[in-house]
């Protein structure tokens, strides 16, 4: 389980050890892993990992498999977000979302297939964004490192019906924003007005789906599903999205602005 350490992955790991799953936290900040694998209990043990180095991943995957004795589901959570413009980040930052977002994603996987082929099959659970199914103004590196991430999940799925393999999964579940720490410092700003231009999901909520995809894989499954329709007709009809753009833009920024008048607070939880 990578990007563990906190927020939705934390309660993700939290789900795979109510369901009995031998649980590895990751996380690139290591004290962040281990306390996260300390407070959810069940015997789940943690590691530090940069999903962007592949021997890191590797290390992962072969301490959980000769824990575990195999390995059943590996879940790909870890990401970031830097929003703007892609011409006002620096290199450092466009390159950073593609290594974590979509290169991580792709370590990851390749990690979980090669101990899952000829060993019992598994289920890859990947955990992407809406911004992988469209065009999302203000995180356009993000957006294209996550289309790369579904890009890959499902044609990697196709390849392993190609070659035969029908045990092994793999599930991606694209989350419209949630109220996790990757948003609590987005309030005033103006480029990530369109992670609040729907309704902000709690992390349950996620969890939950991919509770489902565990139980009936599933190549894709939006959350919620109405925004999904959204998100797919707008990247059918590109010109029409170009048209409706600005008014998603500012229903999302008074979003901010009303979760800012009521307590919610750059920079943390939202407030009683």
């Amino acid at each position: 389980m990578t990007g563990a350490g906190r927020g939705l992955g934390l309660e993700i790991a939290g789900l795979l050890v109510e369901r009995g799953h031998q649980v590895l936290v990751t996380d690139v900040d290591g004290a962040a892993a281990e306390a996260a694998a300390d407070a959810i209990g069940g015997g789940a043990t943690a590691m530090a990992v940069d999903v962007r180095d592949a021997a890191q991943v590797d290390a992962a995957r072969d301490a959980i498999t000769a824990s575990a004795g195999r390995l059943e589901v590996w879940v790909n959570n870890a990401g970031v977000l830097v929003t703007g413009p892609a011409w006002e980040q620096t290199p450092e930052q466009r390159r950073l979302m593609v290594e974590v977002n979509a290169l991580g994603t792709i370590n990851g996987t390749v990690a979980a297939l090669d101990a899952m082929r000829d060993s019992g099959g598994g289920h890859v659970v990947n955990i992407v964004s809406l911004a992988g199914l469209t065009a999302v103004p203000g995180e356009a590196v993000y957006a294209a490192s996550k289309h790369a991430a579904i890009g890959f999940s499902l044609s990697t799925l196709q390849d392993l019906r190609l070659a035969g393999t029908r045990d092994i999964d793999i599930s991606c579940i694209c989350p419209d924003g949630i109220w996790t720490p990757m948003l609590f410092d987005k309030l005033d700003d103006p480029s990530s007005a369109l992670s609040f231009s729907g309704r902000l999901l709690q992390p349950g909520e996620v969890v939950a789906a991919v509770a489902k995809v565990l139980d009936r894989p599933r190549p894709v499954t939006a959350v919620p599903r109405w925004r999904g329709l959204v998100a797919r007709l707008a990247d059918a009809a590109p010109t029409a999205a170009l048209v409706a753009g600005p008014l998603v833009v500012a229903q999302g920024r008074r979003t901010q602005r009303r979760l800012t008048a009521r307590g919610h607070s750059p920079g943390g939880p939202p407030t009683a």
